[in-house]
């Protein structure tokens, strides 16, 4: 077995493992903080809402669908200018965060509008009539409602960019899928392409889990 995984440097998974947890995380971060508001925007100004803006929604639904439509690792090479200017590098750790929070932000946020939608309506026009402010309203009504289905589109969302970091190793943004290209593809090392491979799967199915108990235990209040 040990001589099956010879090409393997543990050291080497361990800190390209680290650099995905890493990427993950960062991204995760600011995909939800513009997401979450982004997703919002969309909902209290789409048809039929309280706050019903066509041109606002359609230039935000254009804007949004053209980024979720373009492919992650097209988006990669376009946004490396970008990149450059907001962290001085489009390698590593850093230079991989805007790409992955460009691709993710855009998906998290109609995610977050369609548990929105899902929402009962009698419950906002009932706290409109308590004289609610627009501000107490989401924070009160729509968001404590639409929990649950915010907590799921967050975990669809992470395990989507557990599969962009991995192909972010493709312009050197490091991480198991860059472990992956240069010695799993490149040098023919089958054993080093499994162990990662197995390890995104790990991450993948913990994520995964942890973000169906929280639907469950949110569901239940």
């Amino acid at each position: 077995m040990m001589q099956f995984f010879s090409n393997v440097d543990w050291y080497d998974i361990w800190m390209a493992t680290l650099d995905t947890l890493l990427m993950l995380g960062g991204s995760m971060l600011f995909t939800v903080l513009l997401g979450l508001p982004l997703g919002i925007v969309l909902f209290m100004t789409g048809p039929k809402q309280m706050f019903e803006q066509k041109g606002i929604y359609a230039l935000l639904s254009f804007c949004v669908n053209v980024l979720r439509s373009l492919p992650f690792i097209i988006l990669l090479i376009v946004m490396i200018p970008m990149t450059l200017m907001i962290t001085g590098t489009s390698l590593g750790v850093a230079g991989a965060i805007p790409p992955l929070v460009a691709g993710a932000t855009p998906f998290f946020a109609r995610l977050v509008e369609t548990a929105l939608r899902e929402v009962d309506r009698g419950i906002i026009e009932a706290t409109q009539a308590m004289g609610a402010s627009t501000r107490q309203i989401i924070t009160h009504a729509l968001l404590p409602e639409a929990r649950p289905g915010i907590i799921a589109a967050t975990t669809v969302t992470a395990i989507t960019l557990v599969s962009y970091t991995a192909m972010a190793g493709v312009v050197g943004a490091g991480g198991l899928g860059d472990l992956a290209i240069r010695y799993g593809y490149q040098r023919f090392q089958t054993d080093v392409m499994i162990v990662t491979v197995v390890l995104l799967l790990i991450l993948v199915q913990i994520l995964q889990s942890l973000g169906d108990r929280l639907v469950v235990h949110y569901s239940r209040k």
